[in-house]
């Protein structure tokens, strides 16, 4: 069991709203509250959120690649890097497994940089996808030689830093695929390729945080518990925030969470 159950679904609630009516903020904001606000130790926030965003993404990727959204080329080419990246971090940590506190900092401390770099990525989004045009645009030719190694190295990229924090396939994932695609991809596609790519990266990274013992399972409960109703909520709702007050007050708060825990 754990303490205060109702926090932890509200946690989930809260997270929940916040996906469906926006898209982002998953795993960006469901490990360091977990860390923060609850006290969990890094690696298990980590490998409990990776479970968590695995559940979550598994019926997002049904629809969309039944709906023909998802662009499964750049999903595989995105899994050639992230696959070995995510069990290369996996590996690190059943080789430390006896080096627990060691491990947390280290986590902990990823998490922060990683946070701060999400925000700062969320802030730059529309800029990178306006230099990703113009390079396209100017070199379209030379680009394409070289996209796809860049995607897998991006993937590569995605995997050790997704395995490590649970942050990176949503807000850092979209502003990677904006400047490598910014004209094959529209939006809902961007969204639907992303989320497909996250979902077996989680489910690579979950099982192996599991296997390590880093997942909370009545946290994990709780969380979903909480999450569930609140995309429902967010699918039934008519509200619909700007994108970019969303990536703004999502990207400030990051960036505030960040600098807290590299501060600490």
């Amino acid at each position: 069991m754990v303490d205060n159950p109702l926090l932890y679904v509200a946690t989930g609630l809260l997270v929940g709203v916040l996906v469906g009516l926006t898209g982002v903020g998953g795993g960006s904001l469901t490990t360091p509250i977990l860390v923060l606000g609850f006290g969990q130790p890094p690696t298990m926030a980590v490998g409990t959120d990776l479970v968590f965003s695995a559940v979550t993404k598994l019926a997002a990727t049904a629809s969309y690649g039944f709906n023909r959204r998802v662009d499964w080329r750049i999903v595989g080419r995105l899994a050639l890097g992230s696959v070995p990246g995510a069990s290369a971090v996996i590996l690190w940590f059943w080789l430390t497994r006896r080096e627990a506190p060691v491990v947390d900092v280290v986590v902990g401390r990823a998490l922060a940089w990683m946070l701060l770099v999400t925000g700062i990525g969320l802030l730059g989004q529309t800029a990178l996808q306006r230099i990703g045009v113009q390079v396209t645009a100017s070199s379209l030719a030379r680009a394409e030689r070289f996209k796809p190694a860049l995607t897998v190295a991006v993937g590569l990229a995605l995997g050790v830093t997704v395995t490590m924090t649970s942050v990176g396939t949503g807000a850092l994932g979209v502003v990677a695929l904006l400047y490598l695609y910014p004209i094959r991809l529209t939006a809902d596609r961007l969204v639907a390729t992303d989320i497909a790519h996250a979902l077996p990266v989680s489910i690579i990274a979950g099982m192996g945080h599991a296997a390590l013992g880093h997942v909370s399972l009545p946290v994990l409960g709780c969380l979903l518990l909480g999450s569930i109703p609140g995309v429902l909520i967010a699918a039934r709702t008519t509200l619909r925030i700007p994108p970019i007050v969303t990536r703004t007050l999502i990207a400030l708060m990051l960036v505030a969470v960040a600098t807290r825990m590299l501060a600490a």
